[in-house]
């Protein structure tokens, strides 16, 4: 048996091993009346498989390190209380729940744990503005963490399931980075938290057009899980030639994630992927000043899918530019994009259909800026069931750079693969989809199929001039009406109604332009 062949059973053995690894920790939990759903239980898995990647990365440290000091109490690490040396000596029950909730919960937050006199028993973690991030994270990542396990037998097995993993084996760590990709997959249909995760192939395809480059630092300013990151460090770790080029690699991203939950994620993601210190933080991107953003707040590259459809107040209104001050918080990312990208810097960004036929003062004046300000040079346009099951609202993809002014624009739009009537969670999008828009963009051309234009390219005077800052191009022919959850019905719907408002504007306008110069 050769030694490659060796290798491939191997990998496969440990592949059928952890293949199961969810499922046993969810048939566990489900027996749990602390947990109530998947999104409970995803996050109950999360802290504890941070814990121990956190773990497998400490030891990493002190072997580098002969000085290196946990940030974690020693009673705290999880050799110490989570590790079960089948010596019969481990904590379960009673013991191990209480120690979870009463000591080891309030220590990670920051809090010291006292004993009835008032004498502490152990400190809580201490971080301040000179604590390097790799120990910082922790106390962010637990800040507003939940422990919903209400059994301390049960929580003792689920702890027992994830030590089984050898993340110091290079197969193993390897093969479980499919395995946590699987779990942050399974977010799209875990309730809310689907609002968190971008489908890898997206991300996959933004990163691979985007050209990553070796030396460049991307950013998301609302990373989620950290997809877009992961897909950006993929592409660039094809470039690493020598150390100076993997202490870049390692230095190449930045991230601000808003909701604790998904920041776990990311961090824990990250951490899986070798980063060492990820430059990710717990922040709002949208409360921060945007005229105060100066060169070094500014990016060579930035991926991002901007949450939307939310509706922000004027607290957070008031960091913006009033002639940009949309209530919209997908508009209101685009605008810290277009403040914190450096000059010659590239951006693929998503955004919903809404932000190409909106005509409100806001929207309108976002894409002025947009194109008078930065080449925005492309526009991908995806089918309606690429986010399938979180949501049905058709997205598209951005291209732009700042390196003058919008000259032309192409719209192309991608249709459903053959075979496909949509997307699903049995049938997710795959990169490959993207294809005929890979060959399209190194080959562009006009193409009209059905009587639509599936690909056509735009002036700057059309866009701006003609169709007044109109981008909903190269649309999607009627399609066989959808049964779709009520909420999405409704928001359709409502961008249906903007869409139709906005070529009635168009018309009225000419038409106003017409009288106008027949009056003069």
């Amino acid at each position: 048996m050769s030694g490659k062949t060796e290798v491939l059973i191997r990998r496969w053995k440990i592949m059928s091993n952890l293949s199961g690894f969810v499922k046993r920790l969810r048939d566990i939990m489900r027996n749990d009346a602390g947990i109530n759903g998947d999104a409970q239980r995803i996050e109950q898995i999360a802290w504890m498989l941070f814990l121990k990647v956190y773990d497998a990365k400490e030891q990493d440290w002190a072997f580098d390190d002969e000085r290196y000091v946990s940030i974690l109490p020693e009673v705290c690490r999880w050799a110490n209380w989570a590790h079960d040396d089948k010596s019969g000596s481990a904590m379960t029950g009673d013991k191990l729940l209480g120690f979870v909730n009463n000591t080891l919960f309030p220590v990670l937050k920051g809090k010291d744990v006292k004993d009835a006199s008032g004498k502490t028993l152990v400190e809580g973690i201490r971080v301040t503005a000179q604590t390097p991030i790799k120990k910082a994270i922790v106390q962010t990542v637990f800040a507003d963490a939940n422990q919903y396990m209400k059994d301390g037998v049960l929580l003792r097995q689920v702890i027992n399931v994830i030590d089984e993993l050898d993340l110091s084996d290079y197969e193993e760590s390897h093969a479980f980075n499919e395995i946590y990709e699987g779990i942050l997959k399974e977010l799209q249909s875990a309730g809310s938290a689907g609002e968190f995760y971008t489908p890898r192939a997206v991300t996959d395809f933004m990163a691979r057009m985007i050209q990553p480059r070796i030396g460049e630092q991307m950013a998301d300013f609302a990373c989620g899980t950290g997809g877009f990151i992961t897909s950006w460090l993929g592409e660039l770790q094809k470039q690493i030639k020598n150390t100076a080029d993997a202490k870049k690699y390692g230095d190449s991203i930045y991230g601000i994630e808003k909701k604790q939950f998904p920041y776990m994620l990311c961090i824990t993601n990250l951490l899986l992927h070798g980063l060492d210190v990820p430059q990710v933080f717990h922040d709002n991107s949208l409360l921060h000043d945007v005229l105060d953003y100066t060169e070094k707040d500014q990016f060579d590259v930035i991926l991002m899918n901007p949450p939307y459809g939310g509706s922000e107040k004027k607290d957070v209104k008031n960091h913006f530019p009033d002639d940009l001050a949309s209530s919209e918080t997908a508009d209101l990312f685009m605008s810290v994009i277009m403040y914190r990208r450096r000059p010659g810097g590239r951006a693929a960004v998503i955004l919903p259909d809404g932000f190409l036929f909106g005509t409100d003062n806001a929207k309108v004046n976002i894409k002025k800026k947009l194109l008078s300000e930065f080449n925005l040079h492309t526009v991908i346009r995806m089918p309606g069931s690429v986010f399938a099951p979180y949501t049905s609202i058709t997205t598209n993809i951005l291209f732009f750079d700042r390196t003058g002014s919008t000259q032309e624009t192409w719209f192309y739009r991608l249709d459903m693969p053959e075979g496909y009537k949509h997307f699903s969670k049995t049938k997710p999008m795959k990169l490959e989809h993207f294809d005929p828009a890979i060959q399209w963009w190194h080959n562009r051309q006009e193409i009209a199929a059905d009587g639509f234009d599936k690909a056509k390219r735009f002036t700057a005077q059309q866009l701006t001039q003609e169709l007044h800052y109109n981008l909903d191009q190269c649309g999607y022919p009627h399609e066989e009406e959808e049964i779709l959850d009520p909420m999405d019905l409704i928001q359709r719907y409502q961008e249906e109604r903007a869409s139709l408002n906005a070529e009635i504007d168009r018309v009225l306008s000419q038409i106003t332009a017409i009288l106008g110069g027949g009056q003069g």
